[in-house]
């Protein structure tokens, strides 16, 4: 048994909009599979695809509060490239944002709803992801996230140190997925947060009973009753275990 990383999942005050925002930063189809939800998709591609992460933005009134745990790197291919994309999503409505990062060679941005994401220079760990570099996840404790979630899904580590631990594919492609390490302390659900899903052949609650035993513990629903499995990692950080497929 395993899962795989297959979408990032977005809380917004407005999904459609700020979906429409998304949209034309990846250059993606938007549809919606139901009420309060919008799902973004690369034309051609058949969901899931080991070559991307697809998005997900759930309608929700909760206010942010904080800097967001889980963000994205932009990948860019010149310097040139980064200050056209930086442009256009300047155009778009994305806005300057100050994480505390100083002076660093790549560009920190807001979407129109303060979800913070990097611009990054170009970075030869980038040059075949796509537009999304990777999945960024805030941690206290990169190697034991990297123990964790190289046990949890099929994803390859491909680097460990106490700074960061880095993951991709096990197929080799698409978007990496870091851990960073962090002092920032986690506070409330975060607003955006990676899904995983077992394989068609898989069971999900024999799935999500084997991630309680890596060390994933249950979040509180307060009694939700969904077809998926909310689980928590190790440094709390929420995840879905979405139904085999």
């Amino acid at each position: 048994m395993a899962t795989r990383f297959v979408q990032i999942n977005m809380k917004a005050r407005d999904e459609v909009a700020l979906g429409g925002f998304w949209a034309k930063v990846l250059g993606w189809e938007m549809s919606s599979e139901g009420p309060g939800v919008t799902n973004l998709e690369p034309e051609g591609l058949t969901y899931p695809d080991p070559s991307t992460l697809y998005v997900d933005l759930v309608v929700s009134a909760e206010p942010k509060t904080a800097k967001n745990r889980v963000h994205v790197d932009l990948a860019t291919t010149s310097a040139a490239h980064h200050a056209e994309l930086v442009a256009r999503l300047t155009a778009l409505g994305a806005t300057p944002a100050d994480v505390g990062q100083g002076d660093v060679p790549w560009t920190v941005l807001a979407d129109p709803e303060g979800n913070e994401f990097c611009v990054r220079e170009p970075n030869p760990l980038y040059a075949d992801t796509g537009l999304i570099g990777a999945a960024v996840v805030d941690c206290a404790d990169p190697r034991a996230m990297a123990d964790f979630w190289g046990r949890a899904t099929d994803w390859t580590v491909h680097e460990v140190t106490d700074q960061q631990a880095v993951l991709r594919s096990a197929q080799g492609v698409g978007p990496y997925l870091r851990f960073v390490r962090s002092a920032d302390a986690k506070t409330g659900w975060n607003r955006v947060h990676l899904d995983v899903r077992p394989y068609p052949s898989d069971d999900l609650d024999a799935e999500a009973a084997r991630l309680r035993t890596l060390g994933a513990t249950d979040a509180d629903l307060g009694g939700a009753d969904i077809p998926w499995r909310v689980l928590v990692d190790p440094e709390g950080n929420e995840f879905c275990v979405l139904t085999p497929g």
